[in-house]
């Protein structure tokens, strides 16, 4: 396996340029070509009235609206180009955000987005976009952390953290990273409480696991702890103790009625967390 499309999302929020330098790094890296998606917040799905005959909104904030979405390309476009990637293309879509990226996700290996900042509310984003795009996209998910500025991204994906939990969803995410994890200089693979669920773990944590990855050229550190922490906090720790910096973890959720529920540790990563993360459903 191999990255051949990565798809960033492009919007003027202050965390965009860390963002697109993990991008290119990641495309630069692994030879992918960096699409960049802005979207204008306008659902595709919005039509001409004609009893009014005009559009819902009115003219001058539909060409704002255009305006920041032509914006936040240019600076894609300047950041990329800066970042030296030969292979990037820019899209501007009339769309929502939510709606826009899961439409392109299905055409890409990986979609590179920030973590969701509470401080921050964006016209005609209705909910998180890492959350609702991580259950519906069918696309591991590579978030930048709000923290994340284009300098300090610039060196990443040297030490990866996996979190294994025995579970399909973590599996999922190693086999979705692989790409990145033969290009880290070493790998270190977390098995935490495995007593609590020894029929996902068998007699040797973590064995199962390393003996595939290293089928696909990838050689890990097995590390097996046990904590009373919980596991998202926990898995922040290791990673700085560590010095890593990329967690790759499955992310756990569902839908009731029009509510995303995240499972705990999900939850908290994407609230908390500190460094690059790959997440998969």
């Amino acid at each position: 396996m191999s990255y051949k499309t990565i798809v960033v999302h492009c919007d003027q929020s202050p965390h965009a340029a860390g963002r697109y330098a993990l991008a290119s790094r990641v495309a630069l890296a692994t030879g992918a070509h960096l699409t960049g998606v802005a979207l204008t917040g306008i659902s595709r799905y919005a039509e001409w009235n004609d009893s009014l005959g005009a559009w819902p909104l009115p003219p001058h904030v539909l060409d704002h609206l255009r305006h920041q979405a032509a914006a936040a390309l240019a600076n894609f476009e300047r950041e990329v180009a800066g970042a030296g990637v030969k292979l990037w293309s820019s899209n501007l879509y009339e769309d929502d955000a939510e709606s826009g990226l899961l439409l392109h996700a299905r055409y890409a290996d990986l979609l590179v987005l920030s973590q969701t900042d509470p401080g921050e509310i964006q016209f005609g984003v209705s909910r998180p976009l890492p959350p609702e795009l991580l259950l519906q996209g069918g696309r591991p998910l590579l978030l930048a952390p709000a923290s994340t500025s284009a300098g300090s991204a610039a060196d990443a994906i040297r030490h990866p953290l996996l979190a294994w939990d025995g579970s399909a969803q973590a599996a999922r995410a190693f086999s979705d990273a692989l790409p990145l994890l033969r290009l880290a200089q070493r790998v270190t693979l977390l098995v935490l409480n495995a007593d609590r669920d020894p029929a996902r773990h068998g007699k040797e944590p973590g064995a199962d696991m390393a003996l595939f990855l290293s089928r696909h050229g990838v050689q890990v550190d097995v590390m097996r702890e046990f904590t009373t922490v919980e596991i998202g906090s926990a898995l922040l720790c290791a990673a700085a103790e560590r010095g890593c910096d990329l967690l790759v973890m499955g992310g756990y959720g569902h839908h009731r009625l029009h509510e995303t529920l995240l499972g705990g540790a999900t939850r908290s990563i994407l609230r908390e967390m500190t460094l690059p993360v790959l997440i998969s459903h």
